[in-house]
C-alpha cells in the first residue's frame, strides 16, 4: 500500500523556519496538522530536528505522533533521552495499548529500565502484564482503560461512574456491564443509557448479547471479527470470563497492515520483517535463504536437463520451449496458491473438505490449460515445421498447468493445517518447485510422445 506523504515543500519550509529561530510559526503550523501527518513529516527529517519539532507540539498530540512514527525513526528519536525521561515525558501519558506497542520495540534491558522509572505503580504493573502476552494476540493488543459498571447499579450510578472514569479513557463507545466477580455480562450503549430512567437498574436495560475474545485469541481472528460484525471496539476476557481490556478498531488496522506486510515479504521470499532503512547485512540476510533455495532448485533443474541430454541431442528444438514451460508452470502455481492464501487469511476458505476445492481448481486448470495449449499449438503450426513438436509441447503445457495449479492449491492448505504461514508457499517456493517438476514433466511427455508420433 502506498504511503501518503506530507508535501515536501512544507517540510523544507518548516525546517527553514526552525533554523531561523521562528519556533512560534513552526508551532502554529505543526499544531494545525493531524498527528499522523506530523509523524510522516518527522519520518523524513533528521532526529535532532524531529526532537526540536516534537517539543513544539501540544503534549497530547505529541504522544499520538510518537505512536504513529516509523519504528526506526522512533528508535533514533528516543536515543537522546534517558530511560527516566522516556518514562516521565512519554510512556506515562500514553494509553496502555500504545505504551505496550512502543515498549515492544525496545531492547529488554531498556524496556525494564523505562518501566521501573514509571511513578504510577498500577500503570507500570498493567504494562508488565500486557507485555507478557504473546505478540499478535488479544492480550498484547488490548488496552486496560475502559468504562465498566456493576450489573446491580442504577442508571444514575452508571452515569456517575462514566464521569469518574472518563479522564482515563480517550474514547468511550459502550459501557461494559460486569457481575460481582468482574465477569463480563453484557454492554449498554451511551444512547440507551441516556434514554433510560435514572432509577432503572442496569440489569433491566443492558444488552446480554456481546461479542468478546479471550486474551489468547489470534490477531487474524480478531481482525475477521471486526470485519464480519462491523465492530469499532471488542472486549477481552481472561480464562475466568473476567473483563480485562478492550481492543479498538485502530489497533486492528495496524495489525492488518503488519500482517499484510509480513505476508507480502514472505510471498516475495523475504524471511524477516525488514524495510529500506535497515542495514545492508540485515537486508541481505532476509533475502538470502530463498535465493539459495532457488539456486538449489536451478541446479536440480540443470541435472534434470542433463538426464534428458539424449532427447535434446535428437530433438534440439525442444530446448526452445523450456523457458516457456517453466514460466507457465510457475505462474499457474503462484496464481492458485495466491487465491488459496487469500481465502485462508480472510477465513473464507477452510481446510476441511479439501478434495472439492482441489477438483474446482482442477476444472479451472483444465480450462486455462486447454486455451493456452491451443494458442501454443496454433502458433507452432503457423511458425514451426514440426507437427510432432506442436503436439508434444502443447500436451506438455497442458499437463504442467494442471499439475502446477493443483500443487499451488494443495501446498498452502497443508501448511495452514501444520500451523505454518501459508504465505511462504506463494512465490519462490511454488515457483522453484514448479520449475523443477515442470521440466521433468516436459521431458517425460516429450520422450513418450516422440516415441509414439
Amino acid at each position: 500500500m502506498e504511503k501518503i506523504t506530507v508535501d515536501p515543500n512544507l517540510i523544507k519550509h518548516l525546517v527553514q523556519l526552525l533554523e531561523e529561530g521562528k519556533e512560534e510559526e513552526v508551532r502554529d503550523q505543526l499544531n494545525e496538522l493531524y498527528a499522523q501527518d506530523i509523524a510522516d513529516l518527522l519520518d523524513t527529517v533528521k532526529p535532532d530536528i524531529a526532537r526540536q519539532m516534537m517539543k513544539l507540539i501540544d503534549k497530547e498530540k505529541s504522544i499520538k505522533v510518537l505512536v504513529e512514527m516509523e519504528d526506526k525513526v522512533r528508535e533514533h528519536f528516543f536515543a537522546a533521552y534517558s530511560s527516566k525521561e522516556i518514562a516521565d515525558e512519554f510512556i506515562q501519558n500514553m494509553d496502555s495499548d500504545d505504551a505496550v506497542y512502543v515498549l515492544t520495540h525496545f531492547p529488554v534491558k531498556e524496556k525494564e529500565e523505562v518501566i521501573s522509572n514509571l511513578t504510577d505503580i498500577e500503570f507500570a504493573s498493567s504494562l508488565l502484564s500486557l507485555l507478557n502476552y504473546e505478540e499478535y494476540t488479544a492480550g498484547s493488543l488490548m488496552a486496560v482503560e475502559l468504562v465498566k459498571a456493576n450489573i446491580n447499579w442504577s442508571v444514575s450510578q452508571c452515569i456517575e461512574e462514566i464521569r469518574r472514569q472518563a479522564e482515563n479513557v480517550e474514547s468511550i463507545y459502550v459501557v461494559y456491564v460486569v457481575d460481582d466477580y468482574e465477569r463480563l455480562s453484557g454492554i449498554i450503549t451511551l444512547k440507551n443509557l441516556i434514554l433510560a430512567t435514572p432509577s432503572a437498574k442496569l440489569a433491566d436495560v443492558y444488552n446480554e448479547t456481546v461479542i468478546s475474545v479471550s486474551t489468547s485469541t489470534d490477531s487474524e481472528e480478531i481482525a475477521n471479527l471486526f470485519d464480519k460484525y462491523d465492530l469499532v471496539v471488542l472486549p477481552v476476557v481472561n480464562a475466568l470470563g473476567q473483563l480485562v481490556g478492550r481492543i479498538t478498531v485502530d489497533d486492528v488496522v495496524e495489525v492488518i497492515k503488519d500482517e499484510a506486510n509480513e505476508d507480502y515479504q514472505l510471498m516475495s521470499g523475504i524471511t524477516e520483517d525488514v524495510d529500506y532503512s535497515d542495514k545492508v547485512w540485515i537486508l541481505s540476510r532476509a533475502r538470502l535463504p530463498w535465493l539459495l533455495i532457488g539456486l538449489l532448485g536451478g541446479i536440480a533443474s540443470s541435472r534434470f536437463i542433463e538426464l534428458y541430454e539424449e532427447e535434446l541431442r535428437i530433438h534440439p528444438e525442444m530446448a526452445f520451449f523450456m523457458p516457456l514451460i517453466a514460466a507457465m508452470g510457475g505462474n499457474a502455481g503462484v496464481q492458485s496458491s495466491a487465491i488459496v492464501v487469500q481465502g485462508l487469511a480472510n477465513n473464507t476458505l477452510g481446510t476441511k473438505n479439501i478434495l472439492p476445492k482441489i477438483f474446482k481448481e482442477l476444472r479451472v486448470a483444465l480450462i486455462n490449460g486447454f486455451i493456452c495449449s491451443g494458442v501454443l499449438f496454433a502458433y507452432n503450426l503457423l511458425f514451426s515445421t514440426g507437427y510432432d513438436l506442436s503436439i508434444t509441447v502443447s500436451v506438455a503445457l497442458l499437463s504442467v498447468i494442471v499439475f502446477a495449479t493443483i500443487l499451488g492449491t494443495f501446498i498452502p492448505m497443508v501448511l495452514h493445517k501444520m500451523k505454518i504461514d501459508p504465505a511462504i508457499a506463494t512465490g519462490p517456493f511454488i515457483t522453484t518447485t514448479n520449475d523443477l517438476l515442470g521440466l521433468a514433466l516436459y521431458f517425460t511427455i516429450g520422450r513418450l510422445l516422440y516415441t509414439v508420433i
